[in-house]
């Protein structure tokens, strides 16, 4: 009898340990996260604070794609404070990635301020949206890291009466990430990042992602020309571009990566059409 009592106790101090040492952990886990999430609440405190700045001249459609963008910001910074209680580990690779999108997202509010605070500048505004056509094939099978991108864009851009870019100009970047598709991660995956853009014998500094990979019926109907003054931030390619709609199988997420859903690499052959964004203002003069 007394056999089997110290053994119950023994069993129950094991457990009192082990829970006292789980705490220990979890506290641990928390206390050495807690200065690098106050540094991500920082950064997202100055991403309010540059929309506050930007949008008092922003047209509603504008201004609502700017304050989804930030909650969802929230939204991804909330999440990992509660794995973070949780005593589960934030991956350095899930503050990067969260610190990089809150930086692009300031860096646009704040362009945007400045196209704001000088008008009647010839700029491409921040959140232009238009077509280009794939001049490198990729494949998430064998592309590499840093692998030089090039695709021209499929339509006139026009701001008024104004003509800011015209079809044909030269859009370059890079593979900024791959992933191969295997037997454990079945989808592969790329993202591409544009940074230069040369037009009319200029070349220009841009931050240029990709928002969808779309389906294209070939270069029929790709002359024309699109307004780009009255709907910043709104679709100016493909309309003229005969465009049929998003590629099945490809889906596009943050940062411009694009994924396969149907268990293999991302292909992109030369030719497709890539939607893409201008991040940042591109002044032309």
């Amino acid at each position: 009898m007394t056999s089997a009592t110290e053994s119950s106790r023994g069993c129950k101090m094991q457990r009192m340990w082990t829970l006292l040492w789980t705490f220990f952990l979890t506290g641990a886990v928390v206390l050495a996260q807690a200065p690098e999430l106050a540094r991500l609440e920082q950064r997202l405190g100055e991403a309010h604070a540059a929309l506050s700045r930007a949008e008092r001249a922003m047209p509603e459609t504008e201004r609502t794609s700017f304050e989804r963008d930030l909650s969802n910001l929230d939204d991804d910074l909330a999440y990992l404070r509660v794995k973070a209680r949780r005593g589960e580990r934030v991956t350095d690779a899930e503050q990067r990635d969260l610190a990089e999108r809150i930086d692009r997202f300031v860096q646009r509010a704040n362009d945007r301020a400045r196209s704001t605070a000088t008008p009647g500048v010839r700029a491409i505004p921040v959140g232009t949206e238009l077509d280009v056509r794939l001049q490198t094939p990729l494949n998430s099978g064998t592309a590499n890291v840093e692998q030089r991108v090039e695709a021209t864009t499929m339509v006139n851009l026009y701001q008024g009466d104004d003509l800011l870019l015209p079809a044909g100009s030269l859009l370059v970047g890079y593979v900024a990430a791959v992933d191969r598709a295997s037997r454990s991660d079945r989808k592969g995956s790329i993202a591409i990042q544009f940074t230069k853009l040369t037009a009319e014998g200029r070349t220009h500094e841009v931050r240029v992602s990709v928002t969808q990979a779309l389906e294209s019926e070939g270069l029929k109907g790709e002359a024309g020309r699109i307004g780009a003054g009255a709907g910043v931030g709104a679709i100016l390619g493909g309309i003229l571009g005969g465009v049929k709609g998003a590629i099945a199988g490809i889906l596009v997420g943050g940062g411009g990566v694009l994924v396969a859903t149907e268990g293999k690499d991302v292909d992109l052959p030369v030719g497709m059409v890539l939607r893409v964004r201008f991040d940042s203002a591109v002044p032309l003069q």
